[in-house]
């Protein structure tokens, strides 16, 4: 693993629905009118002027009058023509009757100078005798017209406008509030057979993990070859390992081999704030599963409902204990035989349930782990094929700088490379692409504002020189690959070591030499200036890491030598104890022991280093100088100038 050390620092010719062509017409171009956008404000608009226009136009009429005035100007012979309706009776001073209007409105728009009377009618059974005594003509009018628009404005409009406003809350919260009368139903995402593209061919790196996983596939596709001889295929595969390395692409690929219906689920779908809610899920989850069977139920996350009911202080009612124990039972619950797969994902196996890891439930546990050197350059291979890479462009040399890089780690890797040459303008990624996009993943983005007094950045080239400079004299050590005291992120320097090859084991004298580069910065700056300064803060936490490690973990120690002071979880391939990583197990005599040895073994290793560093004092001030002139130094100038001793 690249050790770094730093100071503290849309116009679519088909129709979509059936691929055909377009329709004859197009739709009017609405940029000039602001790219006009459909909301709920222009139904309002809509229903507000709708209302004013039944209001102005169509409901529009004379006050009423007394009834008994009505009858007196019907005697009198002023009212000539009245017109009944059930809730007013209207009387004209004139006896013509346009059909263009036939409403009580007095219109001089349309040359009417005709009076209009109204009154309420009060059941007067002498009211037809006295108009036909009076020679009035009188009639009914339909209101069938008026009746449906009362309608429309009195109902539907209304119970639109409040459809239109509950669907538009509806949106604005999302499926919490949408989806009230069904959350016992299972929110995974199911896709279809056949609709999923990825292959085996689509991962690297995982080698060992896609050859756990061919044996599932082979059952999906010839069940006969298993159940023959009596065979079971394993009811659940669990596949463990840390993030970004491939575990739900690996779940895709093998429902893409298999080519079978996939359900993908995150465990934290599951549960909800109801009681109950997540054991529901579980449920229905299955017995869908069950009808496209055979197929792959994929939960991700799993950890987020399978966690161990040991240590559970709040007691055993839970939501997240019902929905693990419904889920233990419908493992239980369905026959291996019938093709139905779960594959589950974590990146903390330790605090897992152990009913949930006992064989007949996820009998399988695959590891998933990092890439080694040659899966590395795989990955890079895959993810950089559609980008235009130049001849000089060395993705093995790639691969050897990013040792202990996850596979999304090198997925974005190649991305930022691609991003970096086209702002460069670059027609092609070059090489330089690539590293300063390494750099700018491992340091952070580089800080060109920054500017530092001259006193701190002599200070800062002195203390990464050191850095160089022990790691340069320490046997086993990963050379220096670049020296910089360009701020980055929150680094004012920083010296970047570029492994040789993976390394799986660290003897006592790595760790040991370790500490001393990191503790070369802080004695380059006393060297200097006479003094300490914050800038070696991170180097100094890095080291008493590292000796405490070596203390409590390794049994490292002259007084606990082979004696691991600290119990951990289950680990990666599970067991039966659920204790907290890291819990102590020791007396308080064992810590004051362990403090002391720390400090005495990170003095010793102070004054070894402070040693190399005086006695390679000139070459110190030539690596600080060029530092403080180029502001940064690669591989081969740096061997330039310690070749010199």
């Amino acid at each position: 693993m690249s050790e770094f050390m730093s100071g503290d620092h849309r116009n679519n010719k088909k129709n979509p629905k059936n691929g055909g062509p377009q329709w004859p017409f197009k739709m009017p171009d609405l940029k000039p009118f602001g790219g006009w956008k459909f909301t709920i404000v222009y139904i309002l608009i809509l229903i507000v002027g709708m209302s004013l226009f039944n209001y102005v136009f169509l409901n529009r009429v004379n006050p009423a009058i007394d009834y008994s005035e009505f009858k007196a100007r019907i005697k009198s012979g002023e009212i000539k023509r009245v017109e009944l309706t059930d809730s007013y009776f209207t009387g004209f001073t004139s006896t013509r009757q346009t059909p263009a209007i036939r409403s009580p409105v007095r219109s001089p728009y349309m040359g009417l100078p005709e009076q209009v009377y109204r009154t309420v009618p009060i059941g007067d059974p002498d009211i037809i005798k006295l108009m036909d005594d009076s020679g009035v003509a009188y009639y009914t009018v339909s209101r069938e017209g008026s009746t449906i628009l009362n309608i429309i404005f009195s109902w539907v409009l209304p119970i639109a406008f409040f459809f239109f406003i509950w669907r538009f809350v509806m949106k604005r919260l999302g499926t919490m509030g949408g989806n009230v009368l069904s959350v016992g139903q299972n929110r995974a995402v199911i896709v279809a057979e056949g609709d999923i593209t990825t292959r085996f061919h689509d991962v690297a790196g995982v080698d060992e993990a896609k050859e756990e996983l061919v044996e599932v596939v082979d059952f999906l596709k010839n069940p006969r070859k298993y159940t023959d001889i009596g065979g079971k295929i394993p009811k659940g595969v669990l596949l463990v390992g840390p993030p970004g390395t491939g575990k739900t692409l690996l779940a895709r690929a093998v429902a893409g081999e298999a080519g079978v219906a996939f359900f993908r689920m995150s465990g934290a779908d599951f549960v909800e704030m109801f009681v109950g809610v997540g054991a529901a899920r579980v449920r229905d989850l299955f017995k869908q599963a069950r009808d496209k069977a055979p197929c792959i139920i994929f939960i991700d996350e799993l950890d987020a409902i399978g966690k161990s009911r040991l240590n559970n202080i709040a007691g055993g009612n839970d939501e997240r204990e019902q929905t693990l124990n419904q889920l233990l039972v419908e493992m239980d619950g369905f026959d291996g035989t019938s093709g139905l797969i779960i594959l589950a994902a974590t990146n903390r196996p330790d605090v897992l349930d152990p009913a949930l890891l006992r064989p007949g439930r996820f009998d399988r546990q695959v590891l998933v782990d990092r890439p080694d050197l040659k899966g590395r350059e795989e990955i890079l291979r895959i993810h950089s094929k559609g980008v235009k890479l130049s001849s000089a462009a060395d993705l093995a040399a790639v691969a050897r700088i990013t040792s202990g890089f996850s596979g999304a780690d090198l997925a974005n890797i190649v991305n930022e490379a691609a991003l970096l040459a086209v702002r460069a303008g670059h027609k092609l990624v070059e090489q330089r692409d690539f590293d300063e996009a390494i750099e700018k993943t491992v340091a952070g983005l580089q800080k060109k504002t920054r500017v530092l007094k001259p006193a701190e950045r002599r200070l800062t080239a002195f203390h990464e020189a050191g850095h160089a400079l022990v790691a340069a004299f320490t046997p086993n050590a990963d050379p220096v690959q670049k020296i910089s005291i360009i701020p980055r992120g929150f680094a004012l320097g920083y010296t970047m070591q570029m492994p040789v090859e993976d390394r799986y084991t660290i003897t006592q004298s790595d760790l040991l030499g370790r500490i001393d580069i990191l503790l070369g910065g802080r004695i380059a700056e006393e060297m200097v200036s006479g003094e300490y300064s914050t800038g070696a803060a991170s180097d100094l936490t890095k080291a008493t890491d590292i000796a405490r490690k070596m203390i409590t973990d390794y049994g490292m120690s002259d007084r606990f030598r082979n004696v691991a002071l600290t119990s951990r979880g289950t680990g990666m391939a599970g067991g039966e104890r659920q204790e907290p990583m890291f819990q102590r197990e020791y007396a308080e005599s064992t810590q004051q022991y362990v403090d002391e040895e720390i400090a005495r073994m990170v003095e010793t290793e102070y004054a070894k280093t402070r040693e190399i560093l005086e006695q390679r004092r000139p070459i110190l001030d030539q690596v600080a100088a060029a530092l403080l002139e180029k502001e940064t130094l690669d591989e081969k100038e740096f061997k330039a100038i310690i070749a010199q001793e």
